[in-house]
């Protein structure tokens, strides 16, 4: 066999050696890089923090550090007349928590209240946008919507405090750093009797059951507001404290308790709107104190006849009448004939003086109402005027519509001497009244049949011999009663009654509507009783 060769060792490297000092060197290279590179990154990115970004991430840290909390101010205290608080505010000590201070809002009797007082909710984008206060309101703050809630937020409102508190980093309060306290909201003090609105309420809500209805109760000589009620009512405090299930029950009752019936309730007056008639005619030289009229019961317009009600439910008539005993027994027969000697169109302008048609100077949701006319009714209806809407008009009925709060300040003219009135919500208040310019003879024989009407023999029955309390003096009253047709054919008339006392020198006008109760002076006549009881007792 032959032999394999000999292998020998190499005796030179063959460079393996030089190649593995190569790639340290590399690798070694390429770290040092990486280290660099990093550090740079490091750098750049702490220069960029410390001195570009710098001030940026200082405020970061502080807004992290520093807490600064809102204090809602505490809402102004609304007083009545006397210095009753009717409405406060109480608010949590914004030096004690971390945390923010809602102002709780509170209301004596609320639904005694609530058409009057209104209550508050959370601003909307609306609110903040058409917010005309010096003060600003401000998102999650909370805004007056309805009544003097409303009218006087800016001065209700105040202004809004800070906290800034240091935290820890658990989000702890470690200190308080300062504190801007918050500016309290004004005092308010209303012209409101609160104990003449609470009865007010009180009797339209008897325990038998409530009635839907309106009470107007004013100064007739500066126009201040005494007491303005309607129900059925609401609790102010369900939208304060945003109950979404009651205030969802409120807005879907079908006797809408959110409308306030005193303002906005549109309502034929019936016989109340006779004393606009006979001033007018007065006024108008169509007849005087001499003119008279025989109470027949009925009369004709047409093929249509129009009787009298005490004819109509008695059978009985007023033989001769004139303006004092007509506004006195509240003679249908006479007040036809005086309207149709001024005609709707002067019926249309004396309503209008009186400041029916149209929205009184008190600053919450008003109707306007309505004083039809011929050119009205062609216009809307399509159809000629008639005598007997003239007949109608004259006794406040057909399409006239006015609103329980527009009787109370028409009322008032004949218990000041002829001044119309605004009527005013703050107590102290400068009147603002207009001179009707009525004479002194019209006013007598209109305030002689006024007081006339209840005494005895006239429609007021219930208001005979007002007096207090048993043994005092009496005191005059002056009224007229309405009961007014409604719509619906099978609904009872709403009844009607508008008053003032004393006759010789007026303190007070109370106006009662009841919605479909019946005849003005059997139910609404008790009513307005008990309001003058409440309020001259108060003052004795």
């Amino acid at each position: 066999m032959h032999k394999l060769p000999y292998i020998e060792k190499a005796s030179s490297d063959h460079g393996f050696k030089q190649n593995r000092k190569w790639d340290r060197r590399v690798i070694l290279f390429l770290f040092l890089c990486t280290v660099f590179v990093g550090f740079g990154m490091i750098v750049f990115r702490l220069f960029q923090l410390t001195i570009v970004k710098g001030e940026y991430y200082r405020r970061l840290s502080d807004e992290n550090r520093i807490k600064e909390i809102i204090i809602e101010p505490k809402r102004g205290t609304i007083l009545d007349r006397k210095g009753a608080v009717i409405a406060e505010s109480t608010i949590a000590d914004y030096r004690a928590q971390a945390k923010s201070y809602p102002a709780k809002r509170s209301y004596r009797d609320p639904e005694a209240l609530a058409h009057l007082i209104g209550y508050r909710q959370l601003a909307d984008p609306t609110d903040i946008a058409n917010n005309r206060c010096l003060i600003k309101l401000k998102s999650g703050e909370k805004t007056g919507k309805k009544g003097v809630e409303k009218v006087y937020d800016c001065d209700l409102h105040g202004g809004i405090g800070k906290k800034l508190v240091e935290l820890d980093a658990r989000g702890l309060e470690k200190k308080t750093l300062t504190v801007l306290p918050p500016e309290d909201g004004k005092i308010t003090q209303l012209a409101l009797d609160f104990d003449l609105q609470k009865k007010a309420h009180e009797l339209l809500n008897p325990p038998a059951g409530g009635k839907k209805g309106a009470v107007v109760a004013m100064n007739p000589k500066t126009g201040e507001i005494l007491a303005l009620a309607s129900s059925p009512s609401f609790n102010p405090q369900v939208f304060e404290d945003n109950n979404q299930e009651l205030m969802k029950e409120y807005l879907l009752s079908s006797d809408h308790p959110l409308f306030n019936r005193a303002t906005e309730g549109l309502y034929p007056p019936g016989s109340i709107f006779k004393i606009f008639i006979a001033t007018g005619a007065l006024e108008e030289k169509r007849i005087d104190e001499n003119y008279k009229v025989l109470d027949t019961g009925e009369i004709e317009a047409g093929p249509l006849k129009f009787g009298n009600w005490y004819f109509l439910q008695y059978g009985r008539t007023d033989g001769e009448v004139d303006i004092v005993k007509g506004i006195k027994r509240s003679n249908d027969i006479f007040f036809y004939k005086v309207g149709s000697l001024l005609g709707p169109e002067k019926i249309k302008y004396w309503g209008e003086k009186f400041g029916f048609a149209r929205k009184t100077g008190l600053p919450f949701e008003q109707a306007e109402g309505m004083i039809p006319s011929p050119f009205w009714k062609e216009e809307v209806i399509k159809d000629q005027w008639y005598l007997g809407d003239t007949y109608n008009l004259s006794i406040g009925q057909g399409f006239l519509l006015v609103t329980p709060i527009q009787v109370a300040q028409a009322t008032s003219v004949f218990a000041n001497g002829g001044q119309l009135c605004e009527p005013q919500l703050l107590k102290d208040t400068t009147p603002k009244c207009k001179n009707l310019k009525i004479s002194e003879k019209t006013m007598g024989l209109l305030k002689e049949g006024m007081k006339e009407a209840c005494a005895t023999g006239g429609t007021g029955w219930p208001l005979f011999d007002f007096s207090v309390a048993t043994g005092s003096a009496k005191i005059d009253v002056s009224c007229k009663t309405g009961t007014a047709e409604s719509i619906g054919k099978h609904d009872d008339p709403h009844a009607w009654i508008t008053t003032f006392a004393p006759s010789e020198n007026p303190e007070i006008v109370v106006t009662v509507l009841i919605e479909n109760g019946g005849e003005g002076s059997s139910v609404a006549g008790p009513i307005a009783k008990e309001l003058l009881k409440t309020y001259f007792g108060g003052k004795r």
